[in-house]
């Protein structure tokens, strides 16, 4: 495990390995660096992989308040601390932060965007209700509560899938880190997505949905597609928003399909 500092100070840890061109792994609501679990054995063969604990979990620090902007700064300082451009690959919530740190650094070479959470007129991925109930539960203690409502009501994943991801050793780090998830849907709502501010980025972007996700994720994966100069959208057969878990074959295949099948890649 090795750290960099963020622009405000919070220490951002992150676990190195594999060999070829760097690769940035920033993972969703829910979980830390081992999300990446099932798929590191296959990226780190190609790449050297930078998978990290986003701020507020894992072995990263946290700051007092909390803005997504800070998110965004986390990412862009970890892909500038390497010292060359890199790939970045961002899941969820962290599809976001991955996005919009591409902004704020020239050292993105490519982005891989799975279920960006992005709220787009019309689509509500969060519903405000649920993440009361949340809240409720963590202020009652049930913080494996959460962690199943944000699987099931939010990620759309059937009973068997969270109940396989429930089996898993990485389920004890989502339960740690309970807390920050209400925080993050809440700044997901507050936050405006704004195409026009994208009309510039040169990095060549794919945006991976599944088959089966929430359809206002998929909506959330065109809305950005539409708005990026080079992009393009891949939807993953039977496939929801945990492919890594689900479909690590075919995700791992379109991932690296994209790097090395298009410039720029290796």
């Amino acid at each position: 495990m090795e750290t960099i500092t963020s622009r405000d100070g919070t220490p951002i840890a992150h676990w190195r390995g594999g060999e070829g061109p760097p690769l940035v792994l920033v993972h969703g609501t829910a979980a830390d660096h081992s999300r990446w679990n099932p798929v590191l054995p296959a990226l780190e063969e190609h790449f050297t992989v930078y998978a990290l604990d986003r701020r507020g979990r894992g072995s990263s620090g946290d700051a007092d308040g909390y803005a997504i902007e800070r998110e965004y700064e986390d990412v862009a300082a970890m892909v500038d601390s390497i010292g060359e451009p890199v790939h970045v690959l961002g899941h969820s919530y962290g599809g976001l932060c991955a996005l919009e740190a591409a902004l704020l650094t020239r050292n993105v070479r490519k982005l891989v965007l799975y279920d960006p959470g992005i709220e787009v007129a019309g689509e509500e991925i969060y519903p405000s209700e649920v993440i009361e109930r949340m809240e409720a539960m963590l202020a009652a203690g049930d913080r494996d509560g959460v962690i199943v409502t944000t699987m099931r009501e939010v990620a759309g994943l059937p009973p068997e899938t969270v109940e396989y991801m429930r089996s898993l050793p990485v389920w004890q780090a989502r339960v740690d880190a309970a807390h920050t998830i209400p925080r993050e849907l809440r700044a997901v709502k507050g936050y405006g997505f704004e195409p026009e501010r994208f009309g510039d980025l040169e990095a060549p972007t794919l945006l991976l949905s599944g088959g089966e996700s929430p359809a206002a994720m998929r909506k959330a994966a065109e809305e950005v597609d539409g708005s990026l100069p080079d992009s393009r959208v891949v939807v993953m057969p039977g496939q929801g928003h945990s492919a890594m878990d689900t479909g690590t074959g075919l995700f791992t295949s379109e991932v690296l399909t994209f790097v090395y099948a298009t410039k720029g890649g290796g």
